[in-house]
């Protein structure tokens, strides 16, 4: 009897497992705003299943700061909510019921333009899908002016617009709507958008004469009545005065442009020589860093390395011998949350530091999706959201998304020619160098040059930023 019951409460949880199978789908499409209004961001699971006891999280891709929303344990979250969107998202709790989890972003602006992952992941599964964002700007009402007349007789018209994105179509029509075609054509951008504007020579006396732009859906259209072309001409006769004065102004300029040729010529010779010493410094550098690379394939010793469990993230499991670290999407038992450990990163540091004159230790990442490695300052931040940058005392390389990258005053993206499995790095304390290299072949993957170190450094590693779903280990490697 306890065998038949056994039974029937595993093809259950089989049962019920296999239930809660879906599938999580946007829009084909890009989904289009305009700045200023409010947008929903499709997303739902198929079939329509109620989504309420699940995890749904948006978040921009390829930003370090992008958590836009999050819906948890049956609350909306923003302890965690990326600055620019708060106060500007919701999800319909009703219709989560329903398999629904469109997301409702308010007052739309440029900046919001990008790519948009929805994840969401119930106790069996989780899927995601990906939504493409473009805003739109509708510019001002466009402007005719008159810019004159030809040897012939025609009117010279000028159309232009400006504030509009992403960039408009502005097109010349004649009274019967029939599409004109423009001689001179410019396209601008500014911090207020784009701006364009046409010209076009108009020879027909009693045409009325229609400039329009149009963006998508937006349209926005002027005209100009061409049967007060006596009186332009009248006008063309005071601006042709103009003109000469104009022209006596234009060889002043000229003047003042020669001298200012002159001063340019300075410029490019003083730019000339600072690229010639930008050559130099570049094949210092090259020599130097081969020089190392012979250093490293000899006679350079690897430290002892041991990871501190002390500061690792709960959800990290290290090795009782120090030489393993992987991650559990649990928090491991027993581990309290002291002020030593991260709580955000994945990450554990070395149990010994380094104040002074060469060390290099080498680390397996083969089979891991995602990691960060190097050496962090004694006294760095482990807390909430940090950035793994020299600035904040991190010197790194890694591995997220698929794109291998380094952090400087900026996220900056590798090209490497092989997927490294085992990263070696280097660091000279007092030239302030930190080199990352491919151990199988020996080649250069990275280098922070003139760094200044006051403090003791620390070997660190992490599994990313979270979680991590992938259990590889990282391997300080001895052999």
């Amino acid at each position: 009897m306890k065998f038949i019951c056994l039974t029937l409460l595993i093809i259950s949880g089989i049962t019920d497992s296999r239930s809660e199978q879906y599938k999580v789908v946007g829009p084909r499409d890009p989904v289009f705003a305009a700045a200023g209004e409010d947008v929903i961001l499709p997303c739902s699971v198929k079939p329509n299943i109620s989504v309420v006891d699940m995890r749904v999280e948006w978040f921009r891709l390829n930003l370090e700061d992008s958590q836009v929303h999050l819906y948890d344990d049956h609350v909306d979250k923003y302890i965690d909510q990326s600055e620019p969107y708060r106060g500007r998202t919701e999800l319909n709790h009703q219709e989560l019921q329903r398999g629904n989890a469109s997301l409702k972003l308010s007052s739309v602006r440029v900046s919001d333009e990008g790519l948009y992952k929805c994840f969401i992941q119930s106790k069996y599964q989780y899927d995601d899908t990906t939504v493409n964002v473009n805003v739109e700007v509708v510019g001002r009402p466009p402007v005719i002016s008159v810019d004159g007349f030809d040897h012939s007789g025609g009117l010279h018209l000028q159309c232009g617009s400006e504030g509009w994105y992403p960039k408009p179509d502005l097109e010349w029509l004649n009274s019967e709507g029939v599409s004109l075609s423009s001689e001179t054509t410019e396209t601008h951008r500014n911090e207020d958008g784009f701006s364009v504007k046409h010209t076009i020579t108009v020879h027909h006396r009693d045409d009325k004469i229609h400039c329009r732009v149009k963006l998508r859906h937006h349209v926005l259209e002027t005209q100009i009545i061409t049967t007060k072309l006596s009186q332009l001409q009248n006008e063309h006769s005071r601006l042709q005065k103009e003109h000469s004065e104009l022209q006596d102004k234009h060889r002043r300029v000229q003047n003042e442009h020669s001298q200012l040729q002159d001063e340019h010529t300075q410029l490019q010779n003083e730019q000339s020589r600072l690229q010639d010493e930008k050559r130099t410094i570049q094949h210092e550098f090259s020599v130097e860093r081969d020089q190392l690379s012979e250093c490293l394939k000899t006679v350079l010793p690897k430290v002892n390395v041991s990871l501190d469990a002390d500061t690792a993230h709960p959800q990290l499991i290290v090795s009782r011998d120090g030489k393993e670290v992987r991650s559990e999407m649990t928090q491991t038992k027993g581990v309290d949350g002291s002020k030593n450990r991260f709580d955000k990163y994945l990450g554990v540091v070395g149990k010994d530091g380094f104040s002074s004159r060469c060390f290099y230790y080498e680390v397996q990442v083969k089979g891991q999706t995602q990691w960060y490695l190097g050496v962090a300052r004694e006294s760095v931040k482990r807390k909430d959201l940090i950035s793994l940058s020299p600035e904040k005392g991190y010197w790194i390389v890694g591995l997220r998304y698929g794109k291998y990258q380094a952090r400087d005053s900026s996220v900056y993206s590798l090209s490497l020619n092989v997927n490294p499995q085992r990263v070696g790095v280097f660091v000279d304390y007092e030239k302030g160098l930190v080199c990352f290299y491919d151990v199988k072949s020996m080649s250069h993957i990275y280098s922070y040059t003139d760094q200044c170190f006051n403090e003791k450094l620390y070997p660190f590693v992490s599994l990313g930023y979270e979680r991590n779903e992938n259990s590889t280990p990282l391997i300080i490697c001895d052999d």
